[in-house]
């Protein structure tokens, strides 16, 4: 029997060795990750202590300008109270010289009046002359305390007079660049207004009374019908025709207006308030303003200078008209142009 048991553990499989292997193995690869995650903490600690360290001297800046900024209020209400000190004490010595001068006179007029008694009074008088020098003494440091004050409250209102006269000058300066600047707004204004009805005036007479072409306020209104077909952006040969004159009045414009007036013809793009179903356009909006480019590209391709153009699209919310009608709906799908200021 227990040779066979012998012979049985003799010819089984021993798992021991591999089971060592794979547990050392793990136990290494958990060492490693370990060893990887303290190192990227370790560059991280580093990194957000550096970060401290920064932000620490950026508030530590700020608290030194916020300092600054207080103790420059702080002295210039030291300025105002030193004057009111200054004025106290110099209204102080006045009044103390003042009571000096009142008993020094007494005291003189007594001694005029005791001379019947000058026998009797001759101690009692030298004192009294002791107690006036020594009163004389005091009114003349007095009075040079006096003057020393009044000294440095001219020089303090001196100064304030001279920055308050340095305030007004400003003042007065930023008023006149104001004016002059209003002035000048005024007459590029003007100008401006000039060259529009000129502008207008010619287009006027070229476009003729058309029912298609009206003028609303500043602004020409072309329907869109003249310009593109149904959803479209694509310009027709009739809208070019149009444009044609456009471009011609905007050249001669151009080379009639001096160059410092920043001028610029707005074309405006418009849709009515029924949204598109087209696989071009995904709203209005795009529509509108596709359109409006159109006609803008035309124009440069005609000579007019591109930064004299801003092309605009307002979709369906600028509306001419608010009812629901097919006459409604014409009138607002429109082209309009503007003539403004950049």
């Amino acid at each position: 029997m227990a040779l066979a048991r012998a012979r049985r553990s003799e010819s089984g499989m021993n798992y021991w060795p591999g089971f060592v292997d794979a547990l050392s193995t793990l136990v290494l690869s958990v060492i490693f990750l370990l060893t990887v995650f303290l190192v990227v903490q370790f560059f991280l600690s580093q990194e957000v202590t550096g970060k401290d360290k920064a932000l620490e001297q950026l508030n530590a800046k700020i608290a030194q300008l916020n300092e600054m900024l207080s103790l420059e209020k702080l002295g210039k209400l030291s300025l105002d109270d030193q004057i009111g000190q200054l004025r106290a004490g110099l209204a102080s010595a006045e009044s103390e010289r003042d009571r000096v001068k009142g008993l020094y006179e007494g005291l003189a007029n007594a001694g005029s009046d005791a001379q019947g008694r000058a026998n009797e009074l001759n101690k009692a008088l030298e004192s009294e002359k002791g107690v006036t020098s020594r009163a004389l003494a005091q009114i003349e440091v007095l009075n040079q305390q006096i003057s020393a004050l009044r000294r440095q409250l001219a020089a303090l209102e001196d100064a304030l007079d001279a920055s308050e006269k340095r305030d007004k000058e400003s003042q007065s300066r930023i008023a006149d660049l104001g004016s002059r600047l209003n002035v000048a707004l005024a007459q590029r204004v003007q100008e401006l207004s000039r060259y529009r009805s000129e502008f207008f005036g010619r287009l006027r007479a070229i476009l003729g009374n058309r029912p298609d072409i009206r003028v609303v306020g500043d602004r020409f209104v072309f329907q869109s019908e003249v310009f593109f077909d149904t959803g479209q952006a694509t310009l027709l040969p009739e809208g070019q025709n149009e444009l044609n004159t456009v471009a011609q009045a905007l050249i001669d414009l151009d080379k009639q207006i001096p160059a410092e007036i920043a001028w610029v013809l707005r074309v405006d793009g418009h849709t009515d308030v029924r949204p598109i179903s087209s696989p071009v356009f995904k709203s209005n909006w795009e529509l509108s303003s596709a359109r409006a480019i159109s006609v803008v590209q035309y124009l440069i391709s005609l000579g007019v200078p591109p930064q004299r153009l801003v092309a605009a699209g307002f979709a369906e919310f600028q509306p001419l008209d608010t009812a629901t009608s097919e006459d409604a709906y014409r009138r607002n799908r429109r082209i309009e142009l503007k003539l403004t200021e950049r």
